[in-house]
This record gives C-alpha cells, structure tokens and sequence, in this order.
C-alpha cells in the first residue's frame, strides 16, 4: 500500500502547481497589453491568417483551450457551439467583452488545461493556439484535450516551433534562455510529437513563415476499434 500523500502533495504535482502560479501571475500582468503585443508578432513575424485557417476546421460543440483575450472569436463558424478556458480570469474578463461586442455566444471558465474541468467525450473539436508554448506540461494537456474528445473529433493546434534554420533558431534559443525563467515561455518546442504519442492520427500537418518556425496541426481521435 503507498504512503498517504501530505497536503502539500506530490513533488511533481507541486512543482506543476507553482508552474501554473507563475504563468497566472504573468498574465495577470500582461492581460491588458497581450492583445497589442501578440497583433504586433503575428503582423511583422508568424501571420496573422493561422487562427482562420484553425477556426475554420471546428465544427460542433468547440472547446478553445486558453482562449485567452479571445482572439480567435470573430474567425469561428457561427454555428460552432463554443466554449473557452483559461488559467487567467483577467485574460477571459477581456474575453467576454469581446464576445459581447461580437455578438458571440461563448462559455468563458477558468481552468486549468492539464485537468480540463469537462466529461470524457464532450467535444467534437478542440483548439489550442499560440499556447502550448506556455502550458508547463504539454504533453499532458494534448492527453487531456484527446480525453474529452468525441471518438472521430478533430484536434486543432498551432504554435511557434523552433526554426530549422539555424541562425533563427539560436536566436530562439537564446530568447528561450530568459523567456523560460521569466513567464515559462518556450520558443522551441514542437507538440507534433505528443499528438502521434497520444495516437492522434495526423490529417494534416504544415510549417509555415519565415524559417518555417509556425506549425499548424490538424489531427483525428480514433474510435476504440480503430485504436485497437
């Protein structure tokens, strides 16, 4: 029998814990100037028509994992049945002004994306962008993004990678060097792999823009006899 577990928990579940701290408090911070910052990036350096070509793959009832300030919400199908979790209240505050002012129809919550608060298969799509760089653990979020999917449900992510050119990808490992620390920004990493961990099955995968440093990822939840 295992011992009992303390208060404070386990050692990886604290160091998740203060992880998530760290980024709730970055984005507190950074909540009212995100939306002037990440317009900035996308216009001079990733493109700004990734959250199209992503929202135009949801069908159904949608989950956006952080949503974030709601970027993505004027690009979505009218008919999507939406909803939007962040760890940030102050980013989803500017969330649901933006729905308001859209006209748009969302269930904004805070959550967390490692232990999403839905049942095991409710969702026809899910969509994460720009995000999975930050999340502490990625590979256990796409585990759950894959959980509360429907059987035959799409998985739509897109994110900076690291470059496979090389000059801009040590620059991206030296921005890396201090974003790490500072508000648990990764400019490396790719989540193609722990889609295929996960069993996903890739429909479609592309990197695009300069160094080819943005990956979009259209991936399929097996059915039970499928996986078998």
């Amino acid at each position: 029998m295992s011992p009992p577990m303390s208060d404070a928990g386990s050692p990886g579940e604290v160091s998740l814990r203060e992880a998530n701290e760290l980024r709730r408090r970055s984005w507190a911070k950074e909540a009212d100037s995100y939306d002037k910052r990440m317009g900035f990036i996308e216009r001079r350096i990733l493109g700004s028509e990734h959250r199209g070509w992503a929202c135009s793959h949801t069908t159904g009832k949608t989950l956006e994992v952080a949503v974030g300030t709601g970027l993505n919400l004027a690009s979505y199908p009218p008919e999507v049945d939406l909803v939007g979790l962040d760890l940030s209240s102050e980013m989803l505050e500017i969330a649901q002004g933006r729905a308001k002012e859209l006209g748009r129809e969302v269930d904004l919550r805070v959550g967390d994306a490692h232990a999403l608060p839905f049942d095991a298969e409710s969702f026809d799509s899910v969509l994460c962008t720009f995000s999975l760089c930050n999340i502490p653990e990625p590979r256990l979020a796409v585990a759950e993004m894959k959980r509360v999917l429907r059987s035959g449900g799409h998985l739509v992510l897109v994110d900076h990678i690291g470059s496979d050119a090389r000059m801009i990808f040590w620059i991206q490992r030296a921005i890396e060097f201090f974003s790490i620390r500072s508000e648990g920004e990764h400019m490396t990493r790719r989540s193609l792999a722990h889609v295929t961990a996960e069993g996903f099955e890739v429909v479609e995968t592309e990197r695009m823009g300069p160094g080819r440093m943005v990956e979009r990822i259209l991936a399929r939840k097996p059915s039970a006899s499928e996986s078998a």
